[in-house]
């Protein structure tokens, strides 16, 4: 019997929901990959069957086909590990097709089962709160980012096997809950505007571009301070509103250039 179970992708700065359809077909056991995937996605029909394999479960011996729909968007990385082992899962008989409704699942895997960090978590998670999931189960060091986006459950995932035991109700797994700790340092310290002597013309320049949000260029010889003066500038911006630190955050995430243990910029 067919089973479906819902990932998501990432198409410039936005998420695209993605449907993973897998079912038996006839032919040699093995796993066929369609819907328009690229290199990393085919490869996690290794990465899936030691997965499985390695989590307790037994891998079936028949002609799989994974569907991703919808095909005309290309899926990239191995974001979609999880989701298909999990389809694989659910058609083997290890767990009931309702165990995953109105859940989203992203999360790459190791040989083990380990669930490995995924880039893009946040616009992924913005997208499963605006398609109305209510669940999303993400790898454990990505769910801080997930947990970002308001009025969504997000279950750190450690391991294939733990996911298992979740959806089974042996060992539930609690859902993220932010914390202060959460919230970033400054990268920076800005420079002093009291720290740069003379210059009031470009200092009112930048006050003005600033004050306006206006783009700016300065030109000038080698020493003139124009890099003192860039420096100078943040200290008088006020800080990012939360939306500001989101959009900011996604750019960072999609990139995966997110700082080890900062999850908002």
């Amino acid at each position: 019997m067919l089973s479906r179970v819902y990932s998501c992708a990432v198409v410039g700065l936005e998420g695209v929901i993605v449907e993973v359809e897998v079912d038996y077909t006839n032919g040699l056991p093995g796993v066929t990959i369609v819907g328009l995937p690229d290199a990393a996605v085919q490869e996690s029909r290794e990465r899936v069957q030691t997965a499985v394999k390695n989590a307790g479960l037994h891998f079936p011996r028949h002609r799989i086909v994974v569907n991703l729909a919808p095909a005309v968007v290309r899926k990239e990385g191995p974001a979609y590990d999880l989701p298909i082992a999990l389809g694989v899962v659910i058609l083997a008989g290890y767990l009931p097709h309702e165990s995953i409704e109105g859940a989203l699942v992203i999360g790459e895997l190791s040989l083990d089962g380990t669930v490995r960090h995924t880039r893009g978590v946040l616009p992924m998670a913005a997208a499963a709160r605006a398609n109305g999931y209510k669940r999303m189960f993400v790898p454990e060091v990505d769910a801080p980012e997930a947990a970002l986006i308001p009025n969504l459950d997000v279950y750190p995932v450690k391991s294939l096997a733990h996911l298992h035991d979740h959806l089974t109700g042996r060992h539930l797994i609690e859902p993220y809950q932010p914390s202060s700790s959460d919230l970033p340092e400054p990268l920076f310290t800005p420079t002093d505007f009291a720290e740069v002597k003379g210059q009031e013309h470009v200092k009112r320049a930048l006050e003005v571009a600033a004050a306006g949000g206006h783009n700016l260029i300065m030109v000038g010889s080698p020493g003139a301070g124009k890099t003192l003066l860039a420096r100078a500038l943040p200290g008088i911006l006020p800080e990012m509103s939360i939306e500001e630190s989101l959009d900011v955050t996604r750019i960072y995430s999609v990139a995966d250039q997110l700082p080890a243990g900062t999850p908002l910029i």
